[in-house]
């Protein structure tokens, strides 16, 4: 019996200190096995790792040309992307108010000749008034200033003329202000690219590899490359839209002047009842009511 309790302390002694032994020796794991390739594989004495401690050669995720792009671009290709959507819009604007039924409508100049030739120069006058057009707003102001005197009433039709003109050049205006942001914009990017490359190559007591100098170079050239993108067409835009107003501008002025003219004989209220008689002449159309 008592050699038995003998034995049984001596296994339990064994089997604490096999426990202990276990606890003690450090057992392979996979940060064992990395220090083992790390010391299996020869060391470079040029090695200097980077900021994170990392070797700068460390392969990485494969980048998509947009994300780079998008990360390269930083603040002022921020900046252009808006300045591209307020192109885009001011655009799409002014195509649709420049067009020839919103300045020359046929509809229109044709219904004002037949009540023209047919003597319905009030009829003329309301119909003016009703339309949207660029030539009906200009018709319309000359009318309602013919009890004035014919001279009178080309001077409002010219004022209104150069009203409605000066609008739309303004609106045309924002797309050469465009076309002069947008490669500032792109050149301060420029400039702050290069800041980058040349913080970074100031920075390195050795001569910088190409893939530190990348972020800087990448911002200064997507900076350069956005703002062209923008301004180019935002120029072309504004020559088309700039030459076509003029046109249509030179069109109406012609149309409109050639209709005033059915209007020339007409006199002043006032200088008619001066005349011996105290009545306009024979013949002479009545100057339509404006209201």
């Amino acid at each position: 019996m008592n050699q038995t309790i003998v034995y049984s302390r001596w296994w339990c002694l064994v089997l604490a200190m096999l426990v202990g032994g276990m606890s003690v020796t450090p057992w392979p794991s996979v940060s064992h096995a990395q220090d083992e390739l790390e010391k299996s594989t020869p060391v470079d004495d040029n090695f200097k790792p980077g900021a994170d401690g990392k070797s700068p050669d460390a392969k990485k995720l494969p980048e998509t040309f947009l994300s780079w792009m998008i990360r390269a671009s930083g603040i002022f290709g921020f900046l252009i992307m808006l300045v591209s959507f307020a192109m885009v819009a001011i655009i799409m604007m002014i195509a649709l108010q420049l067009r020839r039924e919103n300045y020359l409508p046929a509809s229109f100049i044709e219904e004002f000749e037949q009540q023209l030739q047919a003597k319905d120069y009030q009829g003329a006058y309301e119909s003016a008034k009703s339309s949207d057009s660029f030539i009906g707003r200009i018709l319309a102001a000359g009318m309602g200033r013919l009890s004035r005197g014919y001279e009178e009433a080309v001077e409002q039709m010219q004022q209104v003329g150069e009203d409605e003109t000066m609008s739309m050049e303004h609106k045309i205006g924002y797309l050469a202000l465009i076309g002069s942001i947008a490669p500032m914009l792109g050149l301060l990017g420029t400039v702050q690219g290069m800041v980058l490359s040349f913080q970074v190559i100031a920075n390195s007591t050795t001569s910088p590899k190409p893939s530190e100098l990348a972020d800087g170079i990448a911002t200064a050239l997507f900076t350069t490359l956005e703002g062209l993108v923008v301004a180019i067409p935002a120029i072309i835009f504004y020559s088309l839209y700039k030459n076509r107003l003029a046109r249509f501008l030179m069109e109406c002025g012609f149309v409109a002047d050639n209709l005033m003219k059915n209007f020339q004989g007409m006199t002043k209220p006032a200088t008619a009842a001066g005349r011996p008689g105290g009545a306009a002449p024979a013949g002479a159309p009545s100057a339509p009511r404006s209201e």
